[in-house]
């Protein structure tokens, strides 16, 4: 910081407090034109940008007009100032403003203006300084105007949603079962003014049938599969935590676990920490519901995200059962991307697992490694190549096995597709992949196809077509389906899906069949939503009609705020 003494208070030229000119509060309205009112009152009189106004109500004539409140007929709030005259823009109004109203301060900003004129230029000071970084002085009158919160202080987005499901059987031994549950999503940032964040989803569901108990433990699976965690991040603090269930945000290839983390940055670019927990997801590639793990790590970020950017993690740790040592092991993450041209991911774990009695002893080697690369050479069309490695069979819970969950754990091997926008809203899209694991007696094959074409003959319809085959040792067959869908309006969307599959298994009798389904969402207002849905099955020995709906509120106090700043009153 560099000071220099200029002059004396004695000798500045700026106005003593006996030749400050008095404040005015009151403006005379000359001109209207839409909702923009021109008033006689500028920088001279005291106004800035962003000065609120409001035009009061004739104490002459109680209860003639609607007022927004007790003694205020409209509310403005200054968007252009000149010297002798400032444009307003009406927020709110009970009546029209004409030539001739007079619109004045409110006590806050009146308020304001005394504090902004004791502390400003009608101090004396013994000599004038100049700063080459920030004036102490401006800093000080600054502090002293109460400042609203941060945008994103007590932001709240949640959605809370009842649902009722009814599932009948149709087969030879028909059967039924209907599930009532709830479900909870949550994004709130800055809790009360803290750095702690709520983010995540949850569901829960009671279930009850008159068939197999198999559909009972199903379901309890499925709601094990949610996420939600308190997370501690502040600018200025190098201290980062999180408690919950969650992913390990520097390395989201260990799974979620059910514990916290601790981090502490070293510098802009390197963070360290700690994490422990248990594994309860029925998900994961290792799942054992007496799984607990910890450990720690080291990371280092940076670039940007218009040009390259990267992020690379590696730690070590240890994988109990119960509190019995099965592996410990290192891991590493890397993340490298360029804009939106290319991206490279590549996970991978190296452990020591211990053998089971009666068996031989496992090296130390590669465990698990999932690599992915995506280009992009042209807007309209993108490439994407994947190749994933286990060593052990994966032990999560097979009765998953359908539900859509284990994706990422049934396929071993190299996996290559792209993605093409042609003309007229039509993208075409494939993969192809070769899946080959050590117990597997041949390769699986599996080969992927369709397209998509958006506002069909400008009806606002979406349809896509997708044609799928797969060929192993445990199962072969083929899918096809259709499905449409279209935005009836702001707050109804509609999608029909239908299609057919077939396939082939040693261990099951079904040969698949034709299935249908339709689900409607719909909003009711800003905050309440209704979704239903009907899905049936026919062919094969799985026949079954589906009925599901849910309904909840939605809250979202961003929204209220962004409404507010367009015209409604806070």
């Amino acid at each position: 910081m560099l000071a220099s003494p200029l002059a004396t208070a004695a000798q500045s030229n700026d106005p003593t407090p006996s030749q400050q000119a008095p404040l005015k509060s009151e403006f005379g309205v000359r001109y209207v034109s839409e909702d923009s009112v021109y008033i006689d009152g500028g920088r001279d009189g005291g106004l800035t940008e962003g000065t609120k106004l409001i035009l009061k109500q004739n104490a002459t004539a109680p209860g003639e007009e609607r007022v927004l409140e007790p003694g205020v007929l409209a509310r403005l709030s200054v968007i252009a100032v000149a010297s002798t005259s400032a444009v307003c823009r009406v927020s709110a109004a009970a009546r029209e403003i004409v030539v001739g109203d007079t619109v004045s301060l409110p006590d806050d900003e009146i308020a304001n203006q005394v504090t902004k004129n004791t502390l400003g230029n009608t101090r004396a000071y013994p000599m004038v300084v100049s700063f080459n970084v920030g004036d102490p002085l401006d800093e000080e009158v600054r502090e002293t105007i109460p400042h609203p919160p941060l945008p994103e202080i007590n932001q709240t987005r949640m959605r809370v949603g009842f649902d009722v499901s009814t599932i009948r059987g149709l087969g030879t031994d028909p059967w039924t079962s209907t599930t009532l549950g709830m479900v909870l999503r949550a994004n709130v940032t800055r809790i009360n003014g803290t750095y702690w964040n709520l983010d995540g989803f949850w569901r829960g569901r009671v279930q009850s049938t008159s068939g197999p108990a198999a559909q009972a433990s199903l379901q309890d699976l499925i709601n094990r599969t949610y996420q939600m965690a308190l997370t501690y991040v502040n600018p200025q603090s190098s201290w980062t935590a999180g408690i919950g269930r969650l992913y390990l945000p520097w390395a989201s290839s260990l799974e979620v676990i059910d514990g916290g983390y601790v981090g502490r940055r070293m510098s802009a670019t390197n963070t360290i920490g700690v994490f422990a927990g248990s594994t309860p997801d029925p998900t994961a590639w290792n799942y054992d519901p007496r799984r607990k793990i910890g450990g720690g790590f080291f990371n280092t970020e940076g670039g940007s995200f218009e040009n390259w950017r990267y992020s690379f993690t590696i730690g070590s740790g240890v994988q109990l059962l119960g509190w019995s040592m099965d592996r410990p092991f290192v891991f590493t993450q890397i993340d490298v991307a360029h804009s939106h041209s290319f991206s490279l991911y590549h996970a991978m774990q190296i452990d020591h697992p211990t053998a089971n009695p009666g068996m031989p002893a496992v090296g130390t080697g590669v465990g698990q490694s999932f690599l992915s690369v995506r280009v992009q050479p042209h807007p309209r069309v993108e490439f994407d190549l994947t190749h994933t490695y286990f060593r052990d069979v994966p032990t999560y819970d097979p009765a998953l096995i359908g539900t859509g969950l284990l994706d990422k754990n049934l396929f071993q091997g190299v996996n290559g597709g792209a993605r093409i926008q042609f003309p007229q809203r039509i993208t075409g899209y494939f993969s192809v992949g070769k899946s080959n694991t050590s117990t597997d007696t041949k390769p699986a094959w599996n080969t992927m196809s369709g397209a998509s074409m958006s506002s069909i003959w400008k009806t606002g319809i979406t349809a896509d077509a997708r044609y799928a085959r797969f060929d192993s040792a445990f199962a072969a067959g083929y899918y096809r389906t259709l499905s449409l869908s279209r935005d009836v309006n702001d707050r109804w969307r509609v999608n029909l899906q239908g299609g057919r599959q077939t396939f082939s298994a040693p261990l099951s009798k079904d040969t698949g069949g034709y299935f249908a389904n339709i689900l409607t969402e719909s909003d009711f207002g800003s905050r309440y939503f209704f979704d239903a849905g009907f899905t049936t099955q026919r062919g094969g020995t799985e026949q079954y009609n589906q009925w599901m709906g849910t309904i909840g509120i939605r809250f979202d106090n961003r929204a209220r705020e962004r409404t507010s700043s367009h015209g409604t009153l806070p």
